[in-house]
């Protein structure tokens, strides 16, 4: 079997929780990748657009970097991180109960997308 390659893209900071981003990146995970442009190009949720960018940012690096075409890449890997939190406070938050106080949590995510050669099978004798 031949050696395959591995290109890596990844997004950081991305103003979206990693939960919402999840749903998306698990429709994708292990498609051809110019299938999973195709399905994440019409898809309604705001995610989708970031994979989709993700994805044809690896895309790119395969072409440059490797010189591979994009019909023999799959998603090998594609994961969701948690990335940090912002709590609006002192001024932006919700009252609670029992007379607290809480402040309003905007996450974010780190999404990384992993291609990988569909598996090449070497035909010798037999």
């Amino acid at each position: 079997m031949a050696e395959a390659f591995e290109v890596k893209a990844s997004a950081r900071f991305i103003p979206i929780s990693a939960q919402k981003a999840r749903l998306v990146v698990n429709v994708v995970r292990g498609m051809d990748a110019t299938e999973a442009m195709v399905t994440l190009r019409y898809m309604p949720q705001k995610a989708a657009k970031i994979v989709h960018d993700l994805v044809k940012s690896a895309l790119a690096n395969a072409d440059e970097n490797f010189g591979l075409e994009a019909d023999e890449l799959i998603i090998s890997r594609i994961f969701v991180d948690e990335g940090p939190r912002h709590r609006k406070a002192p001024y932006g938050g919700r009252f609670a109960g029992r007379g607290r106080f809480r402040a309003i949590m905007r996450r974010s995510s780190h999404i990384t997308v992993v291609l990988a050669e569909r598996d090449v099978v070497e035909y010798g004798d037999f």
